[in-house]
């Protein structure tokens, strides 16, 4: 998993209407990046719902939300509209930036190993840098601890 003090290269993935993000298009900006494990699931409609319930402190704070999955442009598209979600969904399909930010990790449920998105934040300096990692994010909690960190 990256560090506090990486700077983050760049990307860019298409968000739920397939419009492409550049994460240097929002450069001199403070961001915060979750990467979750799959739309329209319990816990990560609870992580997402809670962002969009604090949208608007972190809009006072003019702080980028991104959430990035391995699901579809069109997955994400129904995700975002089932839940009236006002900040960015990337869909990361080749699994290149989850990969990078070393969050495709193999995981265990009843026994079963498999490969998945590991539920895990990181908050981005204006300059592109790591200044915060919560690797195990609770889908209850990350966006009020989030926001902690901005006070």
């Amino acid at each position: 998993m990256l560090n506090i003090g990486t700077k983050v290269q760049d990307f860019t993935l298409p968000d739920a209407y397939g419009n492409l993000h550049h994460l240097s298009d929002y450069k001199g900006r403070k961001i915060v990046i979750y990467f979750y494990p799959k739309d329209n699931t319990s816990g990560c409609t609870t992580q997402a719902c809670a962002f969009r319930d604090n949208y608007d402190a972190f809009k006072e704070k003019d702080i980028v939300v991104i959430g990035i999955s391995k699901d579809s442009v069109k997955s994400h598209k129904k995700f975002v509209e089932d839940y009236d979600l006002p900040f960015i969904l990337l869909s990361d399909e080749d699994i290149k930036v989850c990969s990078y930010f070393e969050v495709y990790v193999e995981k265990s449920m009843y026994g079963k190993k498999y490969m998945g998105v590991n539920r895990s934040t990181f908050i981005l300096n204006e300059e592109g840098i790591i200044t915060h990692v919560f690797e195990k994010a609770s889908p209850q909690e990350n966006a009020a601890e989030i926001l902690k960190v901005f006070k």
